[in-house]
């Protein structure tokens, strides 16, 4: 007598070519199985809809901004506007505000002649004066400037006359200006070697309104 696997405990006899049908499994294991088949099933399909989100709600993005930020982690930051381009020297420290340019009749100006050219003080002190500047002292410049402004003309102020420096050095191309201590809002205007003019009043216009326009910031594109 033979008890086959999956005959259920029952006992047959072998006799002959004839063999017992092995039956079905368990119903009980066919459900097993079926259930972990549909719980791979749905683990799978949340996985997708897992990326997918994150591939339309930007994740991807996100973290890809994060992987460009610096050691510490914060984000790379915009570069800051710069200053006024026509205040150069450390003048460009002093200035607060560029927009803060006081009218012609407020601004004392001492005219210097560092040149070897007789009167030229005098002149352009006149020129100054029909521009509606007020003018100071006129004569030749101190011994430290004496035939040593190569340029067009040395403008001089304190931080007080940062912006009244600003309007005198856009009447003259090629000036450049310097700060010294002095407490007050006057400003020396030392001319240089290579000095024949002031600008017209028209290009002298359009320099103050450049030297005063605000820089625009800075666009970061591309990628890390």
């Amino acid at each position: 007598m033979l008890t086959p696997q999956g005959l259920k405990g029952k006992q047959y006899r072998v006799t002959g070519n004839a063999y017992p049908r092995l039956g079905r499994p368990p119903k009980k294991s066919r459900k097993v199985i079926a259930a972990l088949a549909a719980l791979v099933a749905l683990a799978l399909i949340g996985l997708g809809g897992v990326q997918l989100y994150d591939i339309f709600s930007g994740k991807n993005r996100n973290a890809s901004a994060q992987a460009c930020a610096t050691p510490s982690g914060k984000p790379l930051a915009a570069p800051t506007p710069g200053a006024a381009p026509a205040a150069s020297g450390t003048l460009a420290a002093a200035q607060g505000d560029p927009h803060a340019i006081p009218q012609p009749t407020a601004v004392t100006v001492n005219v210097y002649n560092a040149t070897t050219k007789a009167g030229l003080a005098g002149r352009t002190a006149d020129e100054l004066k029909k521009r509606g500047f007020t003018i100071g002292k006129v004569g030749n410049a101190p011994a430290e400037l004496d035939k040593k402004v190569p340029g067009t003309a040395q403008v001089i102020a304190g931080p007080a006359g940062a912006g009244a420096a600003t309007l005198l050095t856009s009447q003259i191309a090629g000036a450049t200006a310097t700060a010294d201590a002095r407490t007050d809002g006057s400003v020396d205007f030392v001319v240089g070697d290579s000095y024949n003019a002031l600008l017209d009043e028209t290009q002298a216009a359009a320099a103050l309104a450049l030297a005063t326009k605000p820089s625009p910031t800075p666009t970061v594109t591309g990628s890390c």
